[in-house]
């Protein structure tokens, strides 16, 4: 390193990856796939990798498949239901699995997958005519789609006592109920196989440096991105040269690509929304809960809302999880700052997060609802699931930070609040980033396969053999090809260990 710390040519990585979470990882695994004789780095600010919202008591590890999470199965005015949504998540979430068995084929995991997944039924829940109606006209969108083969449809608390007993005990005998379950379904510990896959991927030769904190992104006259990082430690800073330059920092990847000056992130703001869950450790309510449950969100509340009480398998401890309840912090990260809000406001992206302001009154009034609410406001919502929940089982947690994406409406000019990921692409695919939240980890795998084809969309040609080789389904679809499904999911299941 020269005295002003810029790294000498030849010691400069091809890619750098910021942020050590479940995107870098998995871009740094198909990089490993595709273009193993490029060098890649990876610089995380926190003295571990996955610490935010890859870390495994950070989100729900539902392996999103829309299996049972209602808000990707919306209902039109006159009831029916568009399965479209739910056909490209559950997808998605298959293209993953497919990866992670090729990754543990390879030696990933030393071939022990239970490490970072486990079969657990994915179960909807309803309450109510209307919620019966929903869930029956779900059911038969769903039953037709191959992807959702084998979905069960309940109504009637017996039978739904079969599937989830401790959320019928003590429930008034008149209440209808309404259900459909999956027994395809996963926990997923993304923290784990975040690790995992770094881990893959520094005994190919990648390193990962832990508290380094990239804090600066510059473009240079050769079209090479200037990285600086900071030793969060010693303070000290160096300076590479990359070629290519992924942001997969979470919440942070907001502000370091305003940095970067690209034109691409111009309308772009980011509302952060923590998030609490109740939790229990209780054998005896564990035992009769084995199974992820996704409710209906209160009319007017925001999709990140959705009522939810999961089983939850990490690292050897069982337990369960219920929430969402929101808070407010005007941090990006957990291990945030807390001027990250009103630094990412730019005269770029004014606009849009005013116009939020001005539209998303019901989010609004959701959160300031979720500040106030009191322990026994917050028991009474868990209470809605289970009848015979005591207080003194359960104690409150906090997960993650959520970045909302904000952007402009092109055809409005106005903003709006976007529930999803959003992957921006500038410097003529030189730089990437990956904004938002849910479904995200659950589809990483397919958000980092779109941004190898639009950065490097002349290499395409010449990875897809490899691709294909990791990913069989890569450039087909599986929901239109049923001897394709039934081959992809019979090998993923016995290689990741899902048969039961």
């Amino acid at each position: 390193m020269t005295p002003d710390g810029v790294v000498p040519d030849s010691a400069n990585p091809d890619v750098v990856l910021v942020g050590g979470g479940i995107m870098s990882a998995t871009l740094a695994a198909l990089l490993g796939v595709v273009a193993p004789q490029w060098s890649v780095a990876v610089f995380e600010s926190a003295a571990d990798v996955a610490g935010e919202s890859s870390g495994p008591w950070n989100n729900a590890g539902t392996g999103h498949s829309a299996l049972c999470e209602l808000n990707y199965t919306p209902a039109g005015t006159d009831g029916a239901v568009d399965p479209a949504k739910a056909v490209v998540i559950n997808e998605q979430f298959q293209v993953s699995r497919q990866f992670w068995s090729h990754l543990v084929r390879g030696g990933m995991s030393d071939g022990s997958p239970k490490t970072f997944i486990t079969p657990v039924p994915h179960v909807s829940f309803v309450t109510g005519e209307d919620g019966r109606a929903y869930m029956r006209n779900r059911y038969e969108a769903l039953a037709r789609q191959p992807l959702f083969a084998g979905l069960e449809h309940a109504e009637g608390q017996a039978e739904l006592a079969e599937w989830v007993p401790l959320m019928m005990a003590g429930r008034d005998p008149r209440q209808v109920v309404a259900g459909t379950r999956s027994v395809a379904g996963t926990d997923v510990n993304f923290g784990a196989l975040t690790r995992l896959m770094l881990e893959d991927a520094g005994r190919r030769g990648v390193p990962v440096h832990t508290e380094q904190r990239v804090h600066d992104l510059r473009r240079e006259t050769d079209g090479r991105w200037r990285v600086t990082v900071r030793d969060t430690r010693t303070g000290e800073k160096r300076v590479l040269r990359a070629r290519f330059v992924f942001v997969g920092a979470g919440g942070g990847a907001l502000p370091l690509l305003q940095r970067a000056g690209i034109p691409e992130i111009k309308g772009f703001g980011g509302f952060p929304v923590s998030g609490k869950f109740l939790r229990t450790r209780s054998p005896e309510l564990v035992s009769r809960h084995q199974a992820k449950v996704y409710g209906q969100a209160a009319v007017g509340a925001p999709p990140m809302s959705v009522p939810h009480l999961d089983l939850r398998l990490i690292d050897g401890d069982h337990s369960l999880l219920f929430g969402p309840y929101a808070g407010f912090s005007p941090k990006f990260l957990k291990a945030g700052s807390l001027v990250d809000l009103p630094r990412s406001v730019r005269p770029g992206n004014i606009g849009s997060m005013l116009g939020v302001a001005r539209t998303e009154m019901a989010l609004t009034r959701y959160l300031v609802r979720e500040l106030l609410q009191s322990r026994d406001a917050r028991h009474t919502t868990l209470s809605a699931f289970v009848p015979e929940a005591d207080a003194a089982d359960w104690d409150m947690i906090t997960a993650g930070q959520r970045v909302q994406v904000i952007k402009r409406d092109p055809a409005t000019g106005r903003g709006v609040l976007q529930f999803g990921t959003e992957l921006v692409v500038g410097g003529e695919g030189s730089i990437a980033g990956l904004l938002g939240a849910s479904p995200g980890a659950s589809t990483a795998v397919s958000a980092m396969l779109t941004l190898l084809e639009r950065c490097f969309p002349e290499q395409i040609p010449a990875w897809t053999p490899a691709l294909q080789e990791a990913i069989p389904s890569y450039g087909r679809s599986l929901s239109a090809d049923e001897a394709l499904l039934a081959e992809v999911r019979a090998e993923t299941m016995q290689t990741l260990e899902l048969n039961g």
